[in-house]
């Protein structure tokens, strides 16, 4: 389409997915790095802590059969290697965030029903942190059934989520009725719970951590980040097909 052409690296799911969206709508997906090629598509994030390319690459001897005009597109591009390049960090893209909020939030839900022995209909969770996550996963359980308690450090927040009808507490409130929950998700990427605190939890409370940094300390948190990615990788990259596609248009100006 208009001359893109398009070289994914990292054959990570949901990138592969994200080529077959894009595929689909007329955009060209090259099966090896060519000169001529207009983006280098990376994962969201797109680098392990060692650098290398989620799901296997070197950017280092990818950029090498590249041209030095190529866009790159991905998630975090904090690389040293592409600080010459034009990029595009979906990381930074206020509609990518929010989608991946959305997604992450049905991934939790679900992990969540699969784990409880009770359905999550009347089930007493606590969701520490308001942000994006927090917002769309709060909304999307309490209309599940769930009695959703907010825990939020910011006392605007927390007025709002009064006016919105949740119950809310203060992040120094967390631990004062920690054994009324059948279900504690953190959002927070901060230390949050200790794991003296959490011995208060009851006996069968599910514990998830969906922060990029563990928030939740003891050996019985399920911590699930990157969850899009795991369980709905093709909405993952579906999302990021889209993202690009909107990118680019934003960028010609159409």
């Amino acid at each position: 389409m208009n001359g893109v052409r398009i070289y994914p690296a990292g054959n990570s799911p949901a990138v592969i997915y994200a080529c077959n969206y894009l595929r689909d709508r007329g955009f060209e997906i090259l099966k090896k790095p060519e000169m001529d090629a207009t983006h280098l598509l990376l994962p969201a994030p797109a680098f392990e802590t060692d650098l290398r390319i989620r799901g296997g690459g070197i950017l280092e001897h990818i950029l090498a059969d590249l041209p030095e005009d190529v866009t790159v597109v991905g998630g975090n591009l904090t690389h040293p290697m592409l600080s010459g390049y034009r990029t595009m960090d979906l990381l930074k893209d206020p509609y990518y965030l929010a989608k991946n909020a959305d997604i992450t939030a049905h991934c939790a839900a679900s992990l969540a029903a699969e784990k409880l022995p009770v359905t999550l209909a009347g089930c007493q969770t606590l969701i520490i942190g308001w942000g994006r996550i927090g917002k769309c996963l709060a909304s999307l359980l309490r209309a599940m059934g769930a009695i959703v308690t907010v825990a939020a450090r910011k006392e605007t927040d927390r007025a709002m989520l009064s006016a919105l009808g949740y119950n809310c507490v203060s992040m120094e409130e967390i631990t004062d009725r920690l054994g009324r929950y059948r279900l504690i998700v953190n959002t927070a990427p901060q230390n949050v719970l200790s794991a003296g605190q959490m011995s208060e939890c009851m006996a069968n409370c599910l514990k998830i951590d969906l922060a990029s940094q563990k928030g939740m300390a003891g050996n019985d948190v399920i911590w699930a980040k990157g969850l899009p990615g795991k369980m709905a990788a093709e909405s993952s990259g579906a999302l990021i097909g889209q993202s690009f596609i909107r990118l680019i248009l934003k960028k010609e100006g159409m």
